[in-house]
């Protein structure tokens, strides 16, 4: 079974745990594609979706399926998206298609996150993937210096702007073994929008694709 077909059998599963009639939190990334073909086909049994890209609300919208402006609403049930890398403790790296921002703030107002995954992307501890951090473009300079004193080896993503009209640094070299005091600890520089860890709002269930089926984590 290739890594694509485990992403699609997580996304699929994620099915059985959408309620009916009511919003849903759309991510962004391959795996959620997947997810987003398998919403289609219960498209007139939901109220719609709230998407973290404008990537993901034109393949939403292309399925007929109804976007709504996360402002308008006061909370949904249920987000669900990937991640690049997640340990046991549902604490994920998160923004390689440079999302992270929005989809931080879709997440925030979801009832229940659903980390859709195929196993590639579980890991003991995070920071093989490199951190994404989205940064104000006057301040890359300034945070990429603050970054590097926290160990970090942080690359600007060349010819990428972030939907928010950013740039995104990557950080490499990072061993992560307090993901809630680094992700706290980033966002309080100046300059940073925010960044990939998601160890506050951490993922409250996990579907893991793989050759023998989809592993569901609680």
């Amino acid at each position: 079974m290739t890594q694509d077909e485990m992403k699609k059998n997580a996304a699929w599963a994620a099915l059985e745990f959408i309620p009916r009639n009511t919003v849903v939190g759309v991510g962004t990334g391959s795996t959620v594609n997947h997810f987003i073909d398998a919403l289609a086909s219960i498209k007139y049994d939901i109220k719609g979706a709230v998407s973290s890209s404008v990537q993901s609300t034109e393949k939403l919208k292309a399925l007929g399926i109804e976007v709504l402006d996360l402002n308008s609403i006061d909370s949904f049930s249920v987000y669900v998206d990937g991640a690049d890398e997640i340990n046991a403790q549902k604490h994920m790296i998160k923004g390689g298609g440079a999302a992270l921002t929005r989809e931080k703030i879709v997440a925030a107002v979801a009832d229940t996150f659903i980390c859709i995954v195929d196993q590639s992307k579980q890991v003991e501890v995070l920071g093989k993937f490199p951190l994404p951090v989205e940064v104000i473009p006057m301040a890359s300079s300034y945070v990429a210096r603050e970054l590097s004193k926290l160990g970090g080896r942080p690359v600007l993503r060349a010819g990428v702007t972030t939907d928010n009209g950013n740039v995104i640094l990557d950080v490499h070299d990072l061993v992560i073994t307090e993901p809630l005091v680094l992700e706290q600890q980033i966002n309080n520089i100046v300059g940073v929008v925010t960044n990939g860890i998601f160890a506050q709002r951490a993922a409250d269930m996990v579907l893991v694709g793989s050759a023998t089926g989809t592993q569901v984590i609680r």
